[in-house]
């Protein structure tokens, strides 16, 4: 880590927004802290000192959440979103936007339903190369 990124993290108001963005990331995926923290190897109090705005992680630590959590270290660390890629289709941004609002069981069956999806395209993409040799 830079000198000048951790002076920017000894910043109490950087702390608190950095505890604020991993507390809301982890709810987004309907996640306890116990299963976040299970998840980076850490204990459930520190996870809790990280989202309180107590403690930011060492950069190690911060590589695995944001591993974890799906996004980019920079977004989990300053919240910057220039990196993050934005959905293009707008009808599936509408709906996956409206999900948001179903109860955690109902997202976690419409996830694997996409999960099973991804997985059989793969697999035809994998297999299809066998099935037409001359392609």
């Amino acid at each position: 880590m830079t000198s000048e990124l951790i002076l920017l993290m000894q910043d109490q108001e950087i702390r608190k927004a950095f505890g604020l963005r991993l507390k809301e990331l982890r709810k987004q995926k309907g996640w306890t802290q116990k299963e976040l923290a299970r998840q980076v190897d850490i204990r459930f109090a520190q996870l809790n000192k990280y989202e309180c705005g107590m403690h930011i992680p060492p950069i190690e630590r911060l590589i695995q959440l944001s591993t974890a959590l799906g996004i980019t270290l920079d977004y989990l660390v300053m919240g910057n979103e220039e990196n993050i890629q934005p959905l293009h289709n707008r009808r599936l941004m509408e709906r996956l936007k409206e999900l948001e609002q179903f109860d955690h069981e109902d997202q976690e069956t419409i996830i694997k339903m996409i999960d099973a999806m991804i997985v059989k395209r793969r697999v035809e993409g994998a297999i299809s190369p066998i099935d037409n040799p001359g392609s």
